[in-house]
C-alpha cells in the first residue's frame, strides 16, 4: 500500500465567534441523556463559543457518519450537525453543514489552546488520508467503489485506551442505550467540565477514582455481570509495574496478535472487544471487529461459501483474515464503511442528512487575524 499522505494542519488557525443560532433539530439523535446536575459551584463560567475551521474536508470528516456508529458512547449530538465530547480535559464541540468544518474549544485557556488542538487532531486521526484509503479499498472491490461515493467522512477514531477499553466492557452483549446509560454513569465519576446546549461533561475519571466504585454501586447502576468485569479490569492494570494506562498505551507498539492477547488477559475482554479496542484507540488499523453483523457482510461478499455455517471464534479468525486480505493493513477503516452501510439508522441518518443539511443556517465563521 502506498505511503498516505498526512492532512495539512490548518496555518494559523484562526478563533472566530458565530452568530447564536438554535434551529430546530432536523437530526434524530442515536443518544439520549438526562440533564446532569449541576455542582454547586461551576468551575468554568459560560462563554460565548468562538469557531475555529477544520482543515477537513465532508469527505475526510462526516460527522454522522463517525460519532453516532458505535466507536465511542461519550460524545452527544448537541445542535444539529454539531457533536460534542471531552478529549483529555478539554470540551469540544464539532460542527458541520454542507461547506465547512468547524470546532469549538469551550472553557479552555489561551494558553492550552495549542494543546487542546493537539489532543484533537490526533483524535481525529488527521494523519490519514481517507480519499487515498477509500481510492485504494475502490480498485480491489466494486462494492466498496459504490458505497464511498454516499458514505465518505466515515473516519477511525484514536481515543484514548483506557476510555474506550471501559466503554467496550460495557458494550458487551449489549444495547446502544444502555451503554449510553453505562458510560455516562463511568464519566459522570471524573471531573466536571462544563455544559453545552443543557447537557453537561465529564472527563473520563482515572484509575484511582475507578477503583473507589465498588462491584455493588455498578450492580446497582445497571451494569450486571459488567461490574465484576469493570472492577477486576482495574485492580488488574493498578497492579501492572510502570502503571495501568501505560501499559495500556505500550500495546500500540506491538503487532496485533500480541496485542489482542494483552487485551483478553483482561477480566471481561473477549475477542471482538478486544479488535474494537485495537481498531479505536491502539493504532491497530487492521484489525477487524467480527460480530453477527460483521459475520453477514463478509458472507455475502467476502467468504459467501461459509454462509450458512454458525459463527464460531475459529471462523471469526477466518472473516479477519478475508477483510485483511482483501483490504490490506487499513481492513479496520475498510470494515467500520461496510458496517455502517448496513445499518438502517445510518442510512436514514445520511439521508435526513443530506436532505436538510441546505437547511439549516450554521454559526457564521469568518477568518479573522489572532489576537
Amino acid at each position: 500500500m502506498k505511503r498516505h499522505r498526512p492532512i495539512p494542519s490548518p496555518p494559523s488557525l484562526t478563533t472566530v465567534t458565530p452568530t447564536p443560532h438554535h434551529p430546530k433539530p432536523s437530526i434524530t439523535s442515536y443518544y439520549t441523556s438526562k440533564k446532569p446536575r449541576k455542582p454547586p459551584l461551576l468551575s468554568h463560567p459560560p462563554q460565548t463559543p468562538n469557531w475555529v475551521p477544520l482543515n477537513l474536508p465532508k469527505s475526510e470528516l462526516f460527522l454522522p457518519l463517525t460519532f453516532p456508529t458505535g466507536q465511542t458512547f461519550r460524545w452527544k449530538q448537541t445542535a444539529p450537525f454539531q457533536y460534542t465530547g471531552v478529549i483529555g480535559p478539554h470540551l469540544v464541540s464539532l460542527f458541520q453543514d454542507s461547506t465547512k468544518t468547524a470546532y469549538c474549544l469551550h472553557n479552555t485557556p489561551k494558553c492550552d489552546q495549542d494543546s487542546a488542538r493537539s489532543h484533537l487532531f490526533d483524535f481525529l486521526n488527521m494523519g490519514i488520508c481517507l480519499g487515498d484509503l477509500w481510492d485504494e479499498f475502490s480498485v480491489s472491490d466494486p462494492r466498496f467503489a459504490e458505497l464511498a461515493g454516499c458514505l465518505s467522512g466515515a473516519r477511525v477514531l484514536r481515543q484514548d485506551p483506557l476510555e474506550c477499553l471501559i466503554q467496550f466492557i460495557c458494550s458487551s452483549n449489549n444495547n446502544i442505550k444502555r451503554i449510553t446509560q453505562m458510560v455516562d454513569f463511568v464519566s459522570k465519576l471524573g471531573n466536571y467540565v462544563g455544559e453545552v446546549e443543557g447537557v453537561g461533561f465529564y472527563q473520563f475519571p482515572d484509575l484511582d477514582r475507578l477503583a473507589k466504585v465498588s462491584e455493588e454501586e455498578l450492580r446497582k447502576a445497571g451494569f450486571g455481570y459488567r461490574a465484576k468485569y469493570i472492577r477486576g479490569t482495574v485492580e488488574v492494570l493498578q497492579s501492572k509495574p510502570g502503571g495501568g494506562v501505560e501499559w495500556l498505551t505500550s500495546l500500540r507498539k506491538l503487532d496485533l496478535e500480541s496485542a489482542i492477547e494483552a487485551l483478553t488477559s483482561l477480566p471481561g475482554v473477549g475477542p471482538k472487544v478486544a479488535a474494537c479496542i485495537a481498531l479505536f484507540s491502539l493504532d491497530q488499523h487492521h484489525a477487524v471487529p467480527v460480530d453477527t453483523h460483521v459475520w453477514k457482510i463478509a458472507t455475502r461478499y467476502l467468504v459467501p461459501e461459509l454462509a450458512g455455517k454458525r459463527l464460531t471464534p475459529k471462523l471469526c479468525s477466518h472473516v479477519a483474515d478475508a477483510f485483511v486480505q482483501k483490504y490490506g493493513k487499513y481492513a479496520g477503516w475498510a470494515q467500520t464503511l461496510l458496517f455502517i452501510a448496513e445499518l438502517p439508522s445510518q442510512k436514514a441518518l445520511l439521508q435526513s442528512s443530506n436532505e436538510t443539511a441546505k437547511d439549516v443556517k450554521p454559526p457564521k465563521i469568518k477568518e479573522e487575524e489572532e489576537s
